[in-house]
């Protein structure tokens, strides 16, 4: 992969750090430290810890600067010196479960099977039969919900807990996801689509169908 095209904010961030500027260092971490955080909980089970693990990447990140060849955003960058320091941190505990051990797991289908039409069914094969409902904004913004989602997450298996977090959360790219993680595409979209059937499963749980 060669060298991306910096956002002009990233771009302009960098080049102050290459120059020792510390405004352009402290700036940064009041972008990044609390996302930074977020993701380093995706693997430890303490915020203590992925306090830790935050400041500990803002080491790496600064120690690391000169060797930033811009083969990805900044960010992505530094979520990746994250997620490998917490993948350490956790393994270090023993409360992390590479993501290859779930690929291999035979997990229950994440949507219910029967919400979907029969393959031989003469409309629509396979499609939805009950779909998911649209639920009204104000009802998904509500302090209960929000926290009921963050709560879903915390109880996802390590890996889809990670990708959800990246993906969802922070906002992070499929491409970044990847990066961070060391995923190919394809496990990505399935881990991802996993996390997300689960989360809406205990939201609709709480929601209804949105009717």
């Amino acid at each position: 992969m060669g060298e991306v095209a910096l956002p002009l904010d990233e771009s302009h961030s960098l080049a102050g750090l290459r120059s020792g500027d510390e405004g352009a260092f402290l700036e940064l971490v009041g972008k990044n430290h609390a996302a930074m955080v977020r993701v380093a909980r995706a693997f430890v089970r303490s915020d203590a810890v992925a306090e830790e693990v935050a400041q500990e990447s803002w080491l790496a990140v600064l120690e690391g600067l000169g060797g930033f060849e811009a083969r990805s955003s900044l960010r992505s960058w530094i979520f990746s010196i994250v997620a490998n320091r917490a993948r350490t941190r956790a393994q270090r505990e023993s409360r992390f479960e590479p993501v290859a051990s779930f690929e291999e797991q035979e997990e229950a289908p994440a949507v219910d099977p029967s919400r979907f039409l029969p393959q031989d069914s003469p409309l629509f094969p396979g499609n939805w039969s009950s779909p998911p409902q649209a639920w009204p904004e104000e009802r998904l913004l509500m302090r209960e919900t929000l926290e009921l989602a963050g709560r879903a997450i915390d109880e996802l298996p390590p890996a889809q807990r990670q990708v959800i977090v990246l993906r969802d959360v922070e906002g992070c790219s499929a491409g970044e996801v990847c990066e961070a993680l060391d995923l190919s595409e394809g496990n990505q979209r399935v881990l991802l689509h996993r996390a997300r059937s689960k989360v809406r499963g205990a939201l609709e749980s709480h929601l209804g169908s949105g009717k």
